[in-house]
């Protein structure tokens, strides 16, 4: 038995509360996660689980073992980040998240670029618009965009990104242009679902609207605007092609834009392991500013 994985696997399950949960996050089966815990419990001579068919409890055994493998392991990951400051090598394992739509267009082509230069680091990268609690999925590095809760974690800026509103030239030859942002309170508005729920922000302003169709995918209100059922009002990393190619038109481009943060977030750290770093720093150059994905638009 490895103590190390063992301890890892127990700190895992106990945070989480589940084998699944803490298999996925260790990236191992949940037999072998299930194996680890019950050998470390055989080394130490005590229960640490007490298993149940509905959830787990800590035993007073597992609670006070619970908080000395913390430590142990936060000691040891600040001990692998202090030595990997000092280094120029980029290696290890590297977990990543980030949205889905930005994710697949300008942040995986980024990381096959980032692995090709360093062969030596293994990546897993998870696209998703879930907003994962890193501590305890076990992610090294969040890429997230807009408003950003206070929290315990870090927020690095990487770019920014302009909120434009758009539709396609069938639509507005149909229910014409809005001339002022309050004309579009008489419009059939697609709307990212959101807390907000059916109110647009333009700085200060906010907007009740109403239309058709709601969703919680940004590609879904692009392909409606760009079939016309209404105007949308879209981050510009989704609408940029749109735009060039003459699918979409920009609207009320000085009175409607918003400018929002494009963020690398990791858990705060005495010193930020070389592969994070370096990431961030060749995300930043790749992106650029203005952003890469705003540069042609002439907006």
């Amino acid at each position: 038995m490895n103590l190390l994985d063992a301890m890892s696997a127990y700190v895992r399950v106990a945070e989480l509360g589940s084998y699944t949960r803490a298999a996925e996050a260790l990236d191992l089966s949940r037999t072998r996660v299930s194996r680890l815990v019950m050998e470390l419990e055989s080394h130490l001579g005590v229960r640490l689980l007490q298993r149940t068919t509905r959830r787990l409890h800590l035993t007073e055994a597992g609670e006070s073992y619970l908080a000395r493998a913390q430590g142990i392991l936060q000691a040891l990951e600040e001990a692998e980040a202090e030595l990997g400051a000092g280094s120029t090598e980029v290696c290890g394992r590297l977990r990543v998240n980030g949205p889905m739509s930005f994710g697949t267009r300008f942040l995986s082509p980024l990381i096959t670029r980032f692995m090709l230069a360093h062969p030596a680091l293994q990546v897993r990268l998870d696209l998703n618009d879930r907003r994962v609690d890193l501590l305890e999925e076990g992610y090294d590095l969040a890429i997230r965009i807009g408003e950003l809760p206070d929290s315990s974690l870090v927020a690095r800026p990487l770019a920014r990104c302009r909120l434009l509103l758009c539709a396609s030239p069938e639509y507005l030859a149909r229910f014409g242009k809005p001339g002022t942002l309050a004309e579009l309170a008489e419009h059939h508005c697609l709307r990212y679902r959101t807390a907000s729920g059916s109110e647009w922000q333009f700085g200060g302003l906010r907007l009740a609207v109403q239309g058709p169709l709601e969703s919680n995918n940004g590609d879904v209100l692009t392909q409606a605007a760009e079939a016309g059922l209404g105007i949308a009002h879209q981050p510009s990393f989704l609408v940029t092609e749109s735009i060039r190619s003459g699918r979409l038109v920009p609207l009320l481009i000085e009175e409607a834009s918003v400018t929002i943060g494009i963020y690398g977030v990791y858990p705060a750290r005495r010193h930020l392991p070389a592969k994070v770093e370096r990431l961030l720093d060749f995300l930043i150059e790749a992106w650029g500013d203005p952003p890469i994905w705003e540069q042609e638009l002439g907006l």
